[in-house]
């Protein structure tokens, strides 16, 4: 029990940082709706999408699509269609793209 604990502390820990650093870069909501055109085909043109397989991105909190984004590019987070959708997204790319979807309703 004390092991998981531990280990639970330490990934709360790890997810704290990780969303503190991001909240330091927002980005541009208009320059990531331009970008979202190749997100649209499985999210939606609104960010709502029409599959149940995928999640809607309108609304959510920008630091955790950014969050997502970057897990997704580093390989932390593994799904083989987003890790190669975000595999050439600069760190601007995803502050605009977040910024984009956190602006929709």
């Amino acid at each position: 029990m004390k092991k998981l604990t531990a280990a639970l502390l330490t990934s709360v820990a790890a997810a704290t940082l990780s969303f503190a650093s991001m909240g330091a870069s927002a980005g541009d909501a208009a320059v990531g709706k331009a970008k979202s055109m190749t997100c649209a085909g499985c999210h939606g043109a609104n960010g709502i999408s029409n599959n149940g397989m995928w999640p809607n991105l309108a609304g959510q909190k920008e630091a955790y699509l950014a969050s997502q984004l970057k897990m997704f590019r580093s390989g932390e987070r593994v799904n083989p269609m987003m890790t190669a959708m975000s595999k050439g997204l600069s760190d601007a790319d995803i502050a605009n793209l977040s910024a984009y979807y956190a602006s929709l309703k």
